[in-house]
């Protein structure tokens, strides 16, 4: 809430915000141009992707969706054709907006190129850009300042040219208003369920059909190859746990960066109690306000409890209140003329802010001037850690690499080398592994692990980045080849598959027979009590999508309505329409929200349309062969 919006001072969040409208899978990277082969993935114009930098695409978007998933990321779910084709629909995407910017002359001056890489945290040392740091972050990344700075400027050029795209959409009130309506429109409907298993007793099977269905899928009764496996891991992680720095390398570096360390102005640090307020209601929570300052007033040295008590603001309410250092013209201007007239340890009245009401305690007043190394002792030792981890890192992994490899009959000597635990797996297949498998979740490791040579040679496989900044090397200690299971043990389940589609089928036809009797005027059955829903609620009783579809398209202008829906695996709904409503009325703050919403689905399909265009300009060409051939191999 308050320190929130305090916080958020990176326009250049601004700008990936708006870039990420346009693209699903990809950020800031580089691309090579390839003069291609004959499995070339796609061809624009005569720039041609190949599969090298088709692959590097789709191990860089597993990677960053096992970071934001975690433990719920299935690797299996970027290897499917819809999965490739999206992928490369993004690598095309932005290559098209390459070529387009190039075109236009969009440039990005060096101060521009130079103020966006001075925001990146990264490259900050106590909150100012760190040259020695920008240096070492790269390295560990196995990049050049000159080829990131490019890359940077490339892509800072596309985004240009995609924001004066999405920045021109806009959503109509008239349009907002038609589809809330929509949204809250009131339905009241009744149901019959014609359940699967009921229609159970009516199959009779072929005889020998589960043997037909067997033999005519054998594919899917191939038990897959397995093995045991055991690999190390080598990670920044754990380089900088084995880094030192000494109280002689950090007074050294604060006293050449003494510049970096100076105060400019006056900071101040407080706590403080916010009570939220919106219209109506301020009356209730100056009130409010006014009785959690007068026990405050009571207990002064109880702040932080009761900012952890009453306070609305959750970012600093589980800090006691703190809100950390601060100049001017960084809080709410109301908020910052009572924070800077106050003096160190007192409490201010209630204080009014466009959040609301606040009550607040300077803990400290800091003049302009150099800040003391105790005071930023911490943070230069964390930061000089960082910089000689990743400068050890780098070193360490090609050392690694050549271990691994050069050594290939054992993970024995690399893991004395760099202190490291060798891990040994429970059976697993080439595609089984599971998030929870850490290492072995990497699709690549596996492939290395049951590759030719992996599984003949029981050797180490290649050193795999599995992570940024994070390498891992596995080999085969045991391995089971890929079986057929034989029909005997598998023909209770299969006839069991087989009875439930057969029952399936009946319950669709039986649905289908009674839905057109009640479109004729015969309804004779027993329906299920009546329950009002919108579009919005249906989605919260987890209606099936098919379901809501066809409830809502049913036509209101003659009722009582009727449709049917059929369910896979379930069975058939029968569904009658009765009433129809006006939905209420959405407030203010909803419905800001929802524009909000409509203007980014506008911003889409603006680019959407504006890449259509741009493909059919420079005649973008995909090899669907070549981009098969890809499977498995990300």
């Amino acid at each position: 809430m308050f320190d929130a919006v305090r916080n958020n001072k990176w326009i250049s969040q601004a700008i990936l915000g708006l870039i990420a409208i346009t693209f699903a899978f990809f950020g800031l990277e580089s691309y090579v141009r390839n003069a291609g082969s004959d499995q070339d993935v796609a061809k624009i114009g005569d720039i041609k992707i190949s599969q090298q930098e088709f692959q590097l695409a789709a191990r860089e978007q597993q990677e960053q969706m096992r970071s934001q998933l975690g433990e719920s990321f299935d690797p299996k779910i970027l290897d499917t054709p819809e999965a490739r084709q999206a992928i490369l629909d993004d690598l095309i995407n932005k290559r098209l907006l390459q070529i387009e910017a190039a075109k236009r002359r969009l440039v990005v001056s060096d101060e521009a190129l130079n103020q966006f890489a001075h925001g990146i945290e990264a490259f900050q040392v106590g909150g100012r850009f760190s040259t020695e740091r920008y240096e070492a972050v790269l390295k560990s990344q196995g990049k050049t300042p000159v080829g990131f700075e490019a890359q940077l400027r490339q892509d800072l050029a596309v985004q240009q040219l995609a924001n004066a795209i999405v920045r021109s959409s806009f959503a109509p009130n008239a349009v907002a208003d038609r589809i809330l309506a929509l949204q809250t429109e009131k339905r009241e409907v009744s149901e019959i369920r014609l359940a699967l298993d009921d229609y159970l007793g009516q199959v009779k099977l072929a005889e020998g059909a589960a043997k037909r269905y067997y033999d005519e899928n054998s594919d899917q009764f191939r038990q897959p190859e397995q093995g045991i496996a055991e690999y190390v891991v080598l990670s920044l992680d754990d380089i900088g746990s084995q880094a030192a720095v000494s109280e002689d390398d950090i007074k050294a570096w604060y006293d050449s960066h003494r510049a970096q360390y100076e105060r400019r102005e006056e900071e101040r640090r407080a706590s403080h109690i916010l009570i939220a307020s919106e219209k109506p209601g301020v009356d209730k929570a100056r009130a409010k306000a006014e009785e959690v300052l007068a026990e405050v007033r009571k207990n002064p040295g109880r702040f932080a409890e009761l900012a952890r008590k009453y306070s609305d603001d959750p970012g600093s309410a589980k800090q006691g209140g703190d809100l950390g250092l601060f100049g001017r013209k960084a809080m709410d201007k109301s908020f910052e003329d009572a924070a800077f007239a106050l003096g160190e340890g007192k409490i201010s009245g209630v204080v009014q802010s466009d959040f609301g009401f606040h009550i607040i305690k300077l803990t400290g007043i800091y003049p302009p001037g150099p800040k003391p190394l105790a005071e930023v002792h911490s943070e230069i030792a964390s930061e000089l850690k960082k910089a000689a981890a990743a400068r050890q890192f780098a070193e360490a992994a090609e050392t690694f690499k050549t271990m691994v490899y050069e050594q290939a009959d054992s993970l024995e000597p690399v893991a004395e080398k760099f202190k490291l635990k060798i891990v040994r797996s429970d059976w697993l297949g080439r595609h089984s592994a599971n998030p929870g498998s850490g290492p072995l979740a990497s699709e690549k490791l596996l492939a290395a692990l049951f590759s030719e040579d992996s599984v003949k040679n029981r050797s180490n496989t290649e050193t795999v980045e599995i992570a940024p900044n994070t390498l891992a090397a596995a080999r085969l200690v045991d391995y089971k080849a890929a079986t057929q299971q034989p029909f005997d043990s598998l023909q209770t389940s299969i006839e069991t598959l087989l009875r439930r589609q057969e029952a399936q089928a009946l319950a669709v036809k039986d649905g289908e027979a009674r839905l057109e009797a009640l479109k004729k005027g015969e309804d004779k059955l027993r329906w299920s009590a009546e329950k009002t829903m919108t579009r919005l609620s249906a989605a919260a009783e987890h209606l099936p999508p098919a379901a809501v579809a066809a409830v809502f398209r049913m036509d209101a202008d003659k009722l009582p309505a009727y449709t049917g829906v059929a369910l896979p695996g379930s069975g058939y709904t029968l569904y009658r329409l009765k009433r129809v409503e006006a939905g209420a009325e959405i407030d203010t703050a909803s419905r800001k929200a929802f524009q909000g919403q409509l203007e980014n689905f506008a911003a889409r399909e603006e680019m959407r349309e504006y890449l259509a265009a741009l493909r059919e300009r420079y005649k973008v060409e995909v090899h669907l062969g070549a981009l098969e051939n890809t499977a498995g191999r990300e």
